[in-house]
């Protein structure tokens, strides 16, 4: 059981330190040109916690009847006032679902980050799975 459990907490980090290595990388593709934060004291988080994005996402019906799944990995532009300025697709899987977990980031509120308590923009990585029941 702790075998498993060490397995599934190292595939997490490593691929969470993907997605931040990548998202540390980015440097000019933020929305029109403006400086965003790769890492904040305090870092955006959606209202509502992830399970509010899911509630948004409309599993596309070509995804569906190819039986798509996997996850799609994103980085969201928040500003400091905890908007979603724009999202950029890192690794997708097709069929419509790269397109609908940026839409479903873009309609999402975020608590804005922070350092030194002061909002401050952010460019948040997130991993949105994709799942048949």
């Amino acid at each position: 059981m702790k075998t498993y459990k060490l397995f599934f907490m190292m595939i997490f980090f490593l691929s969470a330190l993907a997605v931040s290595t990548t998202a540390a990388s980015i440097n000019n593709g933020s929305p029109e040109g403006e400086q965003y934060l790769a890492f904040a004291e305090k870092m955006p988080a959606p209202v509502g916690g992830l399970p509010a994005i899911y509630k948004k996402i409309k599993y596309p019906v070509v995804a569906k009847k190819a039986g798509l799944e996997g996850k799609v990995y994103l980085i969201a532009f928040v500003d400091e006032n905890g908007k979603v300025e724009d999202v950029k697709i890192l690794k997708g899987i097709g069929g419509g679902c790269d397109e609908a977990a940026a839409d479903a980031i873009k309609e999402t509120s975020f608590t804005p980050g922070e350092n030194k308590g002061k909002p401050v923009r952010v460019k948040l990585s997130l991993a949105i799975q994709f799942k048949l029941n």
